[in-house]
C-alpha cells in the first residue's frame, strides 16, 4: 500500500505523458522538415556505418478497435500490390542518395499487417531491399506477424530471406476481451504460428500483450499470462492500452465504462511483472522482459539498452531509414516523417521525389534532453557528470535540473556513482520524471496515461 500511495502522490494515475519512444515525441514534429531535408540527410550518413531499415505496411483485412496505428482496411490485394510497387521505388531512390559503403544492421517490417502480403509480393519487396542494402555482421531481420493472417507460404518466404526474429501480437487470449476490442485470435492460431517458426529455426520470438483492456480482470489476465509463459518467448512486451478515441476514431467502439481504472491497470501490470520475473525473465525498462540468453538482456546488463519507435532495443545504429506511408526516419540531424495518408505518400513518390512532410531538426539542447530522457527510460538514472562532460556549455542548467529533481522528488531518487538513480519501487514513475525535464511538456498535447 505504501508503494501505491507514493505513486499516487506523484501523479502516476492521473498523468498523461509521452511514451518517449523518441525525443521529441512525434506529435511535436513540425511542417517544413520534408523532402529537401530527407535528401540532404541521407547523403550525410557516414560512409561505412550501419543503418537500420523500417518498412511500414499500413494495410489490414480487419481494423482492430484498440489500435491507434496508421492503418487502413482492405478487402482485396490490389491496393497492397500497388503500394509495394511504390515502396520499391522509394527504396531504390533512397539508396541512390546513401553512401555506397553503408551496411544494413537491422530490417523490420511493421504495420498494419506485413503478413497480409501475398508470397510473390513479399518476395519482390525483399529482393528490392536486399539488392539495395548489403547486410552487416550480426544482421537481424524481424517481422510483425498476425497469426490470423500468416499463411505457411508467406512465412516460408520470410524464412527464406533470413527472418530471424518474429514479433507476434497477442494482446489477450480471453474471448470476452477479444470481442470487446474487435480482435478475435485463438490460442490455437497463435500456437500454430509459433510451432511453425520454431520448426524453421527462427531463433528469436517476441510476444506483445496489452493491459488495461475492456473487461480485463486479474482472473482472466492470469490465464493469458499462463498461456504466454508456456510458449516461452525470448522477449515479452506488455503495454498499457491508450484509450484516445479523439485521435483514433475506431476506438469509439470500445466503451469507456468497460475499461479498468488507473489503479486496476497498475495492478495488472504488476501481476505481469511478477509472473514473468518468477519464470526467469529479466525486467527490461518499464514494459519489456527478456530471457537471460536474449540480446536485450545482454544490452541492459552492459548499459547499451536503447529506446526507439518499437520500444526497447539493443540496436546501436544512429540512423534509421523508414520507408512507406507515415514511416519515420532518424538521422543525427533530426527526424523526418513520410506523408501519413497512403494516397499522399504514393503521390509524392510517383512524382519522383521523397515523401517527407514533417519532422524535427535537432539542436544541441535537444540532443542533451534526448540523451537525458533515454538514460532515464533505459537506466532509471540522471547522469549529471556524463551530461556535463558531453554538453559543457549547458553544465549550469544540467546542475539546476539535478537539484530540481531532488527537490521535487526527494523520495524517488538516491545519489550514486552513476548520478541520481531512481529507487526500484519508483520505476513506474519514469515517464512522469522524463516529462519533468522535457521542455515540450504541455497540457494541450494529447498523450497516453502514465500507467
Amino acid at each position: 500500500m505504501e508503494k501505491i500511495d507514493s505513486l499516487r502522490q506523484h501523479g502516476l494515475f492521473d498523468a498523461r505523458v509521452p511514451r518517449y519512444t523518441s525525443y521529441p515525441p512525434a506529435n511535436h514534429f513540425e511542417q517544413g522538415i520534408g523532402p529537401r531535408y530527407q535528401s540532404e540527410w541521407l547523403k550525410t550518413v557516414p560512409n561505412g556505418s550501419e543503418v537500420s531499415v523500417y518498412i511500414h505496411i499500413p494495410f489490414c483485412k480487419r481494423l482492430c478497435w484498440f489500435c491507434a496505428c496508421r492503418t487502413q482496411g482492405t478487402k482485396t490485394m490490389r491496393p497492397v500490390d500497388a503500394y509495394v510497387e511504390v515502396l520499391r521505388q522509394e527504396i531504390a531512390r533512397a539508396r541512390q542518395s546513401l553512401p555506397r559503403g553503408i551496411r544494413m544492421g537491422r530490417l523490420h517490417l511493421g504495420g498494419g499487417t506485413p503478413t497480409i502480403l501475398r508470397p510473390e509480393t513479399m518476395r519482390l519487396l525483399l529482393e528490392t531491399v536486399f539488392d539495395a542494402f548489403q547486410t552487416a555482421e550480426g544482421f537481424e531481420f524481424s517481422v510483425e506477424i498476425d497469426p490470423t493472417e500468416a499463411s505457411d507460404a508467406l512465412l516460408e518466404t520470410l524464412v527464406g530471406f533470413g527472418m530471424n526474429r518474429a514479433s507476434i501480437g497477442v494482446q489477450d487470449f480471453e474471448p470476452t476481451v477479444q470481442e470487446a476490442i474487435g480482435r478475435l485470435q485463438s490460442l490455437e492460431q497463435t500456437q500454430r504460428v509459433i510451432h511453425f517458426l520454431r520448426r524453421h529455426d527462427v531463433k528469436s520470438l517476441n510476444l506483445d500483450l496489452l493491459y488495461g483492456l475492456p473487461h480485463q480482470t486479474p482472473e482472466t489476465f492470469a490465464k493469458t499470462l499462463a498461456h504466454v509463459t508456456k510458449m516461452k518467448p525470448d522477449r515479452l512486451a506488455i503495454y498499457g492500452y491508450a484509450h484516445v478515441p479523439w485521435m483514433s476514431k475506431r476506438q469509439v467502439m470500445i466503451k469507456t465504462e468497460d475499461l479498468p481504472g488507473a489503479e486496476a491497470r497498475f495492478r495488472l501490470a504488476e501481476m505481469a511483472h511478477d509472473v514473468f520475473t518468477q519464470q526467469g525473465y529479466n525486467a527490461i525498462g518499464i514494459d519489456h522482459f527478456a530471457l537471460p540468453s536474449d540480446s536485450l538482456s545482454d544490452a541492459a546488463a552492459r548499459g547499451r539498452l536503447r529506446r526507439n519507435f518499437q520500444g526497447y532495443t539493443d540496436d546501436q545504429s544512429e540512423t534509421l531509414v523508414g520507408f512507406g506511408a507515415s514511416a519515420i526516419s532518424r538521422f543525427h540531424q533530426g527526424y523526418v516523417q513520410n506523408a501519413t495518408a497512403t494516397s499522399a505518400y504514393q503521390e509524392r513518390i510517383n512524382a519522383g521525389g521523397f515523401a517527407g512532410h514533417k519532422g524535427y531538426r535537432m539542436e544541441e539542447q535537444d540532443l542533451l534532453i534526448a540523451r537525458a530522457v533515454e538514460d532515464l527510460m533505459c537506466r532509471f538514472v540522471f547522469r549529471e557528470k556524463d551530461l556535463c562532460a558531453a554538453y559543457p556549455e549547458f553544465a549550469p542548467n544540467i546542475h539546476k535540473t539535478a537539484i530540481r529533481l531532488m527537490t521535487r522528488f526527494p523520495d524517488v531518487f538516491f545519489i550514486s556513482d552513476a548520478g541520481l538513480e531512481m529507487r526500484p519501487d519508483a520505476h513506474p514513475l519514469v515517464r512522469v520524471i522524463a516529462s519533468f525535464i522535457d521542455q515540450f511538456t504541455s497540457e494541450d498535447v494529447a498523450h497516453s496515461a502514465a500507467i
